[in-house]
């Protein structure tokens, strides 16, 4: 390994190094949750909640937070985070201080032995005597801090500080309305997909911190109505084609490559980059041929590997087989339009030919709103049939915060604004109202029945939102209350509340049909290469609406 100094910048380069783009802050705690008591109740406690510096003291040092063997602290830092925690201690007479260290994206999960599945959350450290040390790397809010029984007489804590690791983006798409709680949602689901935007986009970071392509999607399309960042979709985009040489299927499913058509179609149509499709082109085509392959004479689709949707519906084929229906003839739709734009004709013809096949077949899903969703979205079933029969239907059973942009989505397509709006107040809202900051792998609201909040401590007779639910791989504490695929409500809120939808590539042309439903007002903004359209819409006394956009030179607004 070797460095040299940039002749251009006068910086420093080490040979054959990766840059890491993301930006690291540090922040104190903001309140003390939990301590032990009686003897073994820490000194200074507050002294961590506002540190004088995070840097040694070797002469005259401020009050430092003391912990004796047997003493613990547990910290709020407030909101959500990716990265880890730095401690800096005093002087231990010069003995390596052992302690436990357990991170939680709740209460429960900081209290109670969180498995260390894909990252640290529960470990034993020695903290150097006069130092500074930085542990964990995963998604947390609190962290416990245990001073083992064979720790030194005493451990002095100069402060403990959470290292915040992300991208430092502007938001430069946004949204407000009269309705604080829909503002506060908006912002959480943004908030939610920027945080798992690492090296790659996550699934989420606390676990899996992998980059899964159906997950993807609802990031996606978050990332095109609220950010500018272009490289780490594509990076993420490229690190799965890169790694599934056709015929395999992008994370061993079927679906999850066509969730990779339609990503690239949604991300050329907010971003325009022709450069970039044209180096999908070669793979592409030979997946979209691929795919021509599993359908039936009767026009059923008959996918072999990895049939999945989500894990709700996971135990229901005939769900699976409906919703897969609609997302084959989906990205088909997809795929003939990006084969279009790429002059490869022939391709672009039999994607259609599949899509209207596919189209003439509308397996029976039941009552399974995902899949009913997907045959909406893709074009097999009416929008306001659909709705009527089984969308608005117990709008809250069935819902998920993977598939909840879908279903929205189609409720969109049926015109049904007003009953949407009240579905993401009460259950994304319903996360907010027991102490979410960021959205969650699942959700149900008759979890809350009698439950605790999650930055309380557990009280008894109460449930534990966290450690009492969950399923499939999400039981528990390992459930990700950070997850990528719930924000998509930001998404579905930009595109049909604003009502800013891209109609060529790159916003060259665009529809806004902003849709106020039960608000007085909206004003808002989508990123565009061009720059950002702003929307804003508000009732008179009459109940007319007012509209007023502002679009960028070079962008034509179709009716």
């Amino acid at each position: 390994m070797t460095f040299s100094i940039s002749p251009e910048t006068s910086r420093l380069n080490y040979e054959g190094a990766v840059r890491d783009p993301r930006r690291r802050d540090y922040l104190p705690p903001v309140n003390i949750i939990y301590h032990t008591g009686d003897e073994l109740k820490p000194e200074n406690m507050d002294s961590l909640l506002h540190p004088d510096t995070h840097q040694v003291y070797v002469h005259n040092p401020p009050p430092m937070c003391r912990m004796k063997p047997g003493a613990a602290i547990l910290l709020d830092f407030g909101t959500e985070l990716n990265g880890g925690i730095r401690i800096t201690t005093g002087f231990n007479n010069h003995q390596p201080a052992p302690v436990r260290i357990r991170f939680g994206e709740s209460v429960s999960e900081a209290m109670q032995n969180p498995n260390n599945d894909h990252a640290m959350h529960n470990t034993i450290v020695d903290l150097p005597s006069m130092g500074t040390m930085e542990i964990g790397n995963t998604g947390f809010r609190f962290v416990r801090i245990d001073v083992t029984e064979d720790a030194p007489e005493v451990v002095d804590l100069l402060a403990v500080m959470a290292v915040a690791i992300y991208r430092d983006l502007p938001y430069t798409g946004s949204f407000l309305s009269n309705d604080k709680r829909l503002n506060r949602i908006w912002q959480t689901g943004a908030y939610t997909v920027h945080l798992n935007m690492q090296d790659y986009i996550y699934d989420g970071i606390k676990r899996d911190r992998l980059v899964w392509m159906g997950d993807l999607h609802p990031e996606v399309k978050v990332i095109c109505n609220v950010f500018d960042d272009m490289d780490t979709v594509q990076s993420s985009l490229d690190f799965l084609r890169d790694r599934t040489e056709l015929p395999r299927y992008m994370n061993d499913m079927s679906p999850y490559s066509l969730w990779w058509i339609i990503c690239q179609h949604d991300w050329f149509m907010a971003r325009g980059n022709l450069a970039y499709l044209q180096e999908q082109r070669e793979y592409l085509v030979k997946l979209l041929h691929q795919f021509s392959n599993f359908i039936q004479p009767n026009g059923e689709e008959c996918l072999e590997v990895g049939r999945f949707i989500d894990w709700p519906s996971h135990d229901d084929p005939a769900a699976v087989h409906a919703g897969l229906q609609g997302l084959l003839a989906w990205a088909f739709k997809a795929g003939s339009t990006l084969c279009g734009y790429l002059g490869e004709t022939a391709a672009a013809e039999e994607c259609a030919a599949c899509r209207k096949r596919l189209l003439t077949c509308s397996p029976d899903g039941g009552k399974n709103k995902q899949a009913n969703a997907f045959k909406v979205i893709a074009g097999i079933d009416d929008a306001k049939d659909v709705n009527r029969r089984i969308l608005s239907e117990n709008p809250y059973n069935g819902l998920s915060t993977f598939m909840g942009y879908y279903i929205l989505k189609a409720r969109a397509m049926a015109g049904d604004i007003t009953e949407s709006l009240e579905v993401i107040r009460r259950y994304w809202g319903g996360m907010l109202d027991f102490g979410a900051t960021t959205f969650w792998e699942d959700f149900d609201l008759k979890w809350t029945e009698n439950a605790g909040r999650i930055d309380e401590l557990p009280v008894a007779g109460k449930k534990d939102l966290h450690a009492d639910f969950g399923n499939y791989c999400y039981q528990g504490l390992r459930h990700s209350l950070c997850h990528g695929w719930a924000g998509g409500v930001t998404a579905w809120i930009s595109e049909y509340v604003l009502g800013v939808i891209p109609v060529e590539p790159g916003f060259k042309s665009v529809s806004i049909k902003p849709v106020l439903g039960d608000l007085e007002w909206i004003d808002g903004k989508v990123p565009t290469p061009f720059g950002s359209i702003r929307v804003r819409a508000e009732k008179d006394a009459q109940g007319n609406v007012n509209t007023k956009i502002d679009v960028p030179q070079g962008i034509t607004v179709v009716q």
